[in-house]
């Protein structure tokens, strides 16, 4: 199996422990990631969308024309960067006027989008073409440790365009984490965003704050999550928190990737643990 990888802005420049993570497990799983030259910022799927769309989408068209070049599906490790591309090659696909506008803009630099890859999460190329038995026979030392899942927003939805899992009861991230050997504990806030796109200057950290709490309150171990972005609010932003209103926030935050590799035998350092502002030295006790 090969695709085209597309790591992102956030994960190449401020987070290389999930990318080693997935070139790791991905490899122990058989996987072949095609690194292809040329690709840029997704662009930003909010703010950059919401000032020039048709310029949003164009950047996005031509990242998607490099995986087209190469014959390769596109596979991103962040939902942001999935809800850009797979929405730009969702309306390109089956908009020809838009299609039109976009290739007129692409010409100028002689690339055209045709719009036969397709654009995938990679946590989808582990249920959908691997399998979670072929995922679960990877697992040499399974981990007995309680995750409370936070899916995030990009991730399920618009569900017509990410077609991921159902955006309001979703098990993708539960499946994954069991086959690893976490038992999955649900927990009040599990579907509430992280609070990262707000704008207004307390929304944010309010949302951070109560998903944490829903997280302390449900006695699990770490938290379990696919995005950098999400992970970006909740692993440094617990320590803002938990000082500036003296409360005690502490979750081990873990990249889905990092704790399968943890399963698959890696070390932590391996998957890059000893990175995290929060660090995970009650959980990995449990594990040691």
């Amino acid at each position: 199996m090969k695709y085209a990888p597309f790591f992102g802005c956030m994960i190449s420049v401020k987070y290389p422990q999930m990318e080693a993570s997935v070139r790791k497990t991905m490899a122990n799983l058989g996987v072949e990631l095609v690194d292809l030259e040329g690709f840029s910022c997704c662009p930003d799927p909010i703010y950059f969308k919401a000032a020039d769309k048709l310029t949003w989408m164009t950047l996005a068209a031509r990242n998607i024309c490099i995986a087209e070049e190469a014959g390769l599906d596109l596979v991103t490790m962040c939902s942001g960067c999935t809800a850009t591309l797979s929405e730009a090659n969702f309306h390109l696909k089956h908009d020809p006027e838009l299609k039109e506008k976009v290739n007129q803009r692409l010409k100028k630099i002689g690339k055209e989008y045709k719009g036969n890859v397709s654009v995938r999460h990679i946590v989808t190329v582990l249920r959908d073409d691997l399998g979670i038995e072929k995922v679960k026979s990877s697992v040499k030392k399974p981990l007995n440790l309680k995750v409370a899942i936070h899916y995030g927003c990009h991730l399920l939805k618009p569900s017509e365009i990410m077609r991921v899992d159902d955006p309001d009861h979703p098990t993708i991230l539960e499946r994954l984490f069991e086959v690893a050997g976490a038992e999955t504990i649900k927990h009040e806030k599990q579907v509430l965003c992280c609070g990262k796109a707000c704008t207004h200057e307390e929304i944010p950290e309010k949302m951070t704050y109560d998903v944490l709490s829903s997280i302390k309150k449900s006695g699990a171990d770490f938290m379990g999550l696919i995005c950098p972005t999400c992970f970006d609010e909740f692993d440094l932003g617990q320590i803002n928190l938990s000082r500036k209103f003296s409360v005690d926030l502490k979750v081990p935050i873990i990249y889905y990737f990092q704790f399968l590799g943890l399963s698959q035998g890696l070390s932590t350092e391996d998957v890059g643990l000893h990175l995290h502002k929060t660090k995970a030295d009650e959980m990995l006790k449990k594990i040691s």
